[in-house]
């Protein structure tokens, strides 16, 4: 709902596509009840994989552009989704990024060695496309390398630009991520 509400306040007029598993549906229905909750959106049977989810979203999209965005985002913030459709726009697909601050390793059989952080980047959400390259794209078979919608979209021939994202927009996967979240949320 946070998520929804950010994108909402964007742009009040934006199509808004939910994939959920199936058995998640009554489950939203309950806290859509519970929370008040009137942002107008739709709501998708997501499938087995992300890829498969999307897919099943994109016959439901009408834009010429698209944002794919993980629900576990709550904190992405306006400037960030500006960005990512302005450049979408103007060259067809971008993703936000930011810069690792950690140091890294790279397993090497049984040992690691170093690496250069500043080789790599932290890729975020929202990924915005225009609507045929996204489309295009999902005409292409599922396999495990597919992690994202820019990696599908790079594998269909089309060029990733990548902008600025936020720290904040972190993704909720642990406990810690949750409670970090929170925080903000508050």
């Amino acid at each position: 709902m946070y998520t929804i509400d950010q994108f909402y306040r964007f742009d009040p007029k934006m199509e808004i596509i939910l994939t959920l598993p199936e058995d998640w549906l009554s489950y939203w229905e309950s806290l859509l009840t519970e929370y008040d909750f009137k942002i107008p959106h739709r709501v998708v049977v997501g499938g087995k994989e992300r890829y498969d989810s999307i897919k099943n979203a994109l016959h439901k999209c009408s834009g010429a552009l698209i944002a794919v965005h993980d629900g576990v985002r709550p904190l992405v913030d306006g400037d960030t989704i500006k960005n990512c459709f302005k450049e979408a726009e103007a060259k067809g697909a971008a993703i936000p990024v930011v810069p690792i601050v950690d140091s890294m390793r790279r397993k090497t059989g049984d040992s690691t060695e170093v690496v250069n952080r500043k080789d790599y980047l932290i890729v975020q959400t929202p990924q915005c496309f225009k609507a045929e390259i996204l489309v295009e794209a999902y005409n292409l078979p599922f396999h495990d390398g597919i992690t994202d919608d820019a990696s599908l979209v790079e594998e269909a021939g089309y060029e990733i630009e990548t902008v600025i994202g936020d720290e904040m927009n972190i993704k909720i996967t642990t406990q810690s991520d949750l409670k970090y979240a929170g925080m903000f949320l508050r």
